[in-house]
């Protein structure tokens, strides 16, 4: 895996499964289903057949299915892996996903 920074490391199942636990906490979602969308999620990425893959790329799938599982624990991942700092990043990613234009104020 190639990290935002360059650096190459393994990639880890379990970090990919910590991060779906804190995205569906709270959520409605059974604890094996979180596992099997983890296993699923891997298997999705080696399917590509490239040696390597980014840590966007990984995000944006872990993305892609969150969004279609569950909006909250999707937003609650996008939080962290786009690294919102304000309100507004919440506003525009809640508008994208429910697939409107939301005019934010200028600061």
């Amino acid at each position: 895996m190639v990290k935002r920074d360059g650096k190459r490391q393994p990639f880890d199942p379990q970090k990919l499964l910590r991060g779906l636990v804190h995205a569906t906490v709270k959520s409605p979602i059974p604890a094996d289903d979180v596992a099997a969308l983890a296993a699923d999620i891997e298997a999705q990425l080696v399917k590509r057949s490239m040696r390597e893959v980014t840590s966007e790329e990984i995000g944006e799938v872990v993305l892609e299915r969150l969004r279609s599982v569950d909006e909250v624990a999707y937003v609650r991942f996008a939080s962290v892996y786009r690294s919102f700092s304000s309100i507004e990043d919440f506003m525009l990613e809640l508008s994208r996903l429910a697939g409107k234009k939301v005019s934010l104020p200028l600061s």
